[in-house]
């Protein structure tokens, strides 16, 4: 079946956006459409001149017989930053404060939007990274780093806190809490990640960095590579940061518990985004 143009366009635009980071070989396009090579390679000059300019993403062709196209999510600060400010304005409001510090954040992790272009943009500064795996600890951080994963192509880790039956084998790690000075364990089936993987850690919320530090402990015991670590919210104002290399889309700057007041402002996300690449 011979496809026109305008059907090839969207057709391709669907299937590059739902296999992001794999190499596509121009015959599968030109097999899968009836049409020359060369139309292809027309066909995605245009994909790639209008994903760039609407701030989607960006294709890289890789030349050679077993050469093909990629793409890469690529989130502009165009359309990332009043979404950024947007997220702040939510979790500004005075209900969402929580004993400790914390801050009510369930609702925001559950609304699908929301998280998936929370996750588009986190993935954006890592997509030119070399990763295998995206590893968050149960519970909630768990839908953003799906939302993450799904941009990069890589499968997910979860991290619990006590071992289940049906994950076999597990390997377990005491680690000190940053913030409540607390030890807690955290445990991981054996089966979930391959020696010398190159993980992203995701998480919803960091205070001191406590719980992003026993992961790294914890990928110590795999002999994997930490390639990164990006949360949604992190807290500005602590004595101790058990963790210094990150990426945050919201720093909660200031909480008065008394005055039910909560100040935050957009995260370091442009200022080092570049570091994931």
């Amino acid at each position: 079946m011979k496809f026109r143009r305008s059907e090839r366009l969207v057709d391709m635009t669907t299937y590059l956006l739902e296999h992001p980071r794999q190499l596509i070989p121009l015959t599968y396009f030109a097999e899968r459409y009836s049409s020359a090579k060369s139309s292809i390679s027309e066909d995605l000059g245009i994909l790639k001149e209008t994903f760039e300019h609407r701030g989607i993403g960006t294709l890289q062709t890789i030349p050679g017989a077993a050469g093909g196209v990629k793409f890469f999510v690529k989130v502009s600060d165009e359309e990332s930053k009043p979404f950024v400010q947007q997220l702040c304005e939510m979790i500004a409001k005075p209900d969402r404060l929580l004993p400790g510090g914390y801050l009510y954040l369930t609702d925001i992790l559950g609304n699908p939007s929301i998280v998936q272009k929370a996750g588009r943009i986190i993935a954006s500064a890592y997509a030119a990274s070399s990763i295998d795996v995206v590893m968050t600890v149960a519970t909630k951080g768990i839908p953003l780093a799906y939302a993450v994963a799904s941009q990069l192509n890589v499968p997910v880790v979860i991290v619990r806190r006590d071992s289940k039956v049906t994950e076999g084998p597990t390997v377990s790690i005491n680690y000190v809490s940053g913030s409540t000075k607390r030890i807690q364990p955290m445990v991981l089936s054996k089966r979930s990640l391959a020696e010398g993987s190159k993980v992203l850690i995701v998480d919803d919320f960091m205070k001191a960095g406590g719980t992003v530090m026993g992961m790294k402990s914890l990928l110590e015991e795999f002999k994997a590579i930490v390639a990164g670590i990006a949360v949604l919210v992190e807290a500005e104002k602590i004595e101790e940061r058990l963790v210094d290399e990150y990426i945050s889309l919201i720093q909660l700057s200031d909480v008065d518990v008394r005055e039910k007041r909560i100040n935050v402002k957009e995260g370091n996300y442009f200022l080092k985004k570049g570091r994931g690449k």
